[in-house]
């Protein structure tokens, strides 16, 4: 808590005068030093003081600290307020025979009863974020419980020895019933807050219980004519006032930590002592408040039960909705479509088909890796939106993830025609730099498919054809002129790099890559050397070690690679792998230095080909090695320049496609 050092200085030399005073007054009345001489100062001035100087620490931190500031304040007050009657008793009625009752004492000690009431909802006000039913039912079946035990064990001797008219029979009972509720409040603030062992709860909740328990077994001693002053009873209201004091300068902890098994245990506990006290009462007869307490608490306890079943029951809900339903977007996810699939496969006909479209955005990596993932994200909910929409009442809309979409729909043959239009148009976005349309496949059921699996299956077929047919259009003849270009420059090279891309797509194959990490590897193991354009052929031809500047040359080519690739929009995934193709798994590598997973695992499949490729071909500066020493070697680097999953799956790529006089690479 943010205070000034002048109030921080007050506060100390306040709180350390009142922890003396506290000690002065303990050992005088517990243990009995000094003389009795001093009964009076103590019993009265000292006592009196105590409570002043808690109820000072109390306005001090409203004076303080803003936060909270009205319920210390009011609990400030309400101490104050005992402590004046306190005085008025000690100055004017103690020792007057002839004293009226109730007198303006009784209504100062009364008069802390509803301040600390105000005080304690407006700290749970402050610290509990949510006021759940179940946590108000829960402190208030402990609190009528705790309540129903107390008028058992207590209430009863208090009431048979009230006496006088009815101004007097109403003071006197006014105290057991304020303490009887504010130990009911205590315990129904503390359910609220969750049961947590906080310390200001424990500290506040502590010391007015405390001074609730004092003020019962005072009452009852009064009424059997038991009670001594000067005994350990008189320690404790002073004690209970200085912890709701200590209680003020606790730190604030609004998060809730609530325990499962405490929250289940409070209500089923009460639930039985209730019970016991309703069975108890048919033996030994107990007074009608313990009965009727006890009866609304076992009803609380019955209320909460239901309140607990109709929580689980919604959350149930909750949780089949959320894991029915795609978090991003809205729509029905891949589990959704599947239950649905079964459904309108049963409903389907001849007469009356339904109509599998499935959707996949052409241009979305390229999106996502130029404005990044929010906008995606965002991009992608505004695409859902709009699919949803233009199915309408056809059918339903799914997103089955990244950006795959798929509608259900039941239009009848006339009707899809003009549907899948729709919903292309509605999957398509363009701007400034970037255009996101999609490639589609669909199904008729049940003519064309008599299962989910089958169904899926024959749209993805269908939507890869169209999408590879789309992508030969822009992405194929891009790449096909820049390897014009290669062939043109170094006609080796240019055939090398098919055989690498040929092998690329087997090992893709292997690692069960998509159709469009397949496209885009295959690609990138074709171009990852373009750069090599722009070194010259001294130092492509070089027969021995280059130097240093003939190497700077050299690691530069996959930036160069990079920086042509992005011209072509299409080609742009396919820059990213060629920008890392010389990256080491060790993170030794260039241009960038990456290493592990960081490197996209085309580029990692690209790596290795290229490895392998390069060391069974012949170079100015060596001869080739057998393919059998080139896997070996592969091995032996693996964890440190390759990735040891795609050397894995290299080699058993080259022992299905390449075997070598019946010789297996293991």
């Amino acid at each position: 808590m943010d205070v000034s050092p002048k109030l921080r200085v007050g506060l100390r030399a306040l709180t350390a005068l009142t922890g003396l005073a506290l000690l002065a007054y303990v050992a005088h009345t517990a243990v009995g030093l000094g003389s009795p001489e001093l009964d009076e100062l103590f019993q009265e001035w000292v006592y009196c003081g105590l409570i002043v100087a808690a109820a000072a620490i109390c306005a001090l931190r409203a004076i303080a600290v803003g936060e909270e500031r009205a319920a210390w304040l009011v609990m400030g007050l309400g101490l104050l307020a005992w402590a004046a009657g306190e005085v008025t008793w000690t100055l004017v009625y103690a020792d007057d025979p002839t004293r009226p009752h109730p007198s303006a004492a009784d209504v100062l000690y009364l008069a802390f009863y509803p301040a600390s009431y105000t005080s304690l909802l407006l700290l749970a006000r402050s610290r509990t974020d949510t006021f759940r039913s179940s946590l108000w039912l829960d402190g208030a079946i402990a609190a009528l419980t705790l309540a129903a035990l107390i008028a058992t064990l207590a209430f009863q001797p208090i009431v048979d020895a009230t006496s006088g008219g009815p101004a007097e029979i109403a003071v006197n009972l006014a105290y057991p019933v304020g303490d009887l509720l504010l130990l009911g409040l205590v315990v129904a603030v503390f359910g609220l807050n969750g049961w947590r062992p906080d310390a200001v709860w424990l500290l506040l909740g502590g010391g007015l219980a405390f001074t609730a328990f004092a003020d019962g077994l005072y009452l009852v001693q009064s009424a059997k004519d038991q009670y001594v002053q000067g005994t350990l009873l008189d320690i404790a209201w002073p004690a209970s006032a200085l912890l709701v004091a200590v209680a003020a300068w606790q730190p604030t902890r609004k998060k809730i930590t609530i325990q499962d098994w405490l929250i289940m245990a409070v209500p089923v506990v009460c639930g039985l002592v209730a019970v016991q006290l309703l069975v108890y009462d048919h033996f030994e007869r107990v007074n009608p408040a313990a009965v009727s307490l006890a009866a609304w608490a076992l009803l609380l306890a019955l209320a909460r039960l239901a309140l607990a079943f109709l929580e689980n029951q919604r959350a149930l809900d909750q949780t089949h909705t959320e894991a029915r339903t795609d978090s991003l977007t809205g729509l029905k996810n891949r589990r959704s479509l599947m239950a649905d699939l079964e459904l309108q496969l049963e409903l389907s006909s001849l007469a009356s088909p339904r109509a599998l479209l499935l959707f996949d955005l052409d241009g979305f990596k390229e999106y996502n890796d130029a404005f990044g993932h929010p906008a995606g994200d965002g991009l992608l909910s505004r695409l859902a939106a709009r699919l949803a929409d233009a199915v309408g009442s056809n059918g339903h809309a799914y997103r089955l993830g990244g950006d795959e979409f798929c509608a259900l729909v039941h239009t009848g043959r006339d009707g899809i025609d003009e549907l899948l239009p729709v919903c292309s148009a509605a999957l398509t976005e363009r701007g400034e730099g970037f255009e996101v349309s999609s490639s589609f496949g669909s199904v008729l059921l049940p003519e064309e498919a008599t299962t989910p699996t089958q169904a899926l299956q024959l749209a993805d077929r269908r939507m890869y054809a169209r999408k590879g047919g789309r992508r030969m259009s822009a992405g194929r003849q891009s790449r096909d002129v820049l390897l014009r270009t290669l062939s043109e420059r170094r006609p080796d090279l240019h055939l090398r790099l098919r055989d690498i891309g040929e092998l690329a797509l087997a090992v893709g194959r292997e690692l069960h890559m998509g159709p469009e990490g397949l496209d885009e590897v295959a690609r990138a193991a074709e171009l990852h050397d373009l750069g090599k354009i722009a070194v010259p052929d001294a130092i492509l031809d070089k027969p021995g070690p280059l130097d240093p500047v003939e190497w700077s040359f050299m690691r530069r080519h996959p930036l160069i690679g990079e920086r042509i690739l992005l011209a072509a929009p299409a080609l742009r995934p396919v820059a990213r792998l060629v920008r890392s193709s010389h990256e080491r798994w060790d993170g030794g590598g260039y241009p960038d230095g990456l290493s592990g997973d960081e490197i996209p695992l085309g580029a990692r499949v690209v790596a290795v080909c290229d490895a392998f490729d390069a060391m069974t071909t012949e170079r100015p500066y060596r001869d080739p090695v057998s393919d059998t020493d080139a896997v070996g070697e592969l091995r032996h680097c693996a964890g440190t320049q390759f990735d040891p999953m795609v050397v894995e799956a290299f080699c058993r790529v080259i022992a299905r496609e390449r075997p070598v006089h019946g010789e297996v690479f293991r």
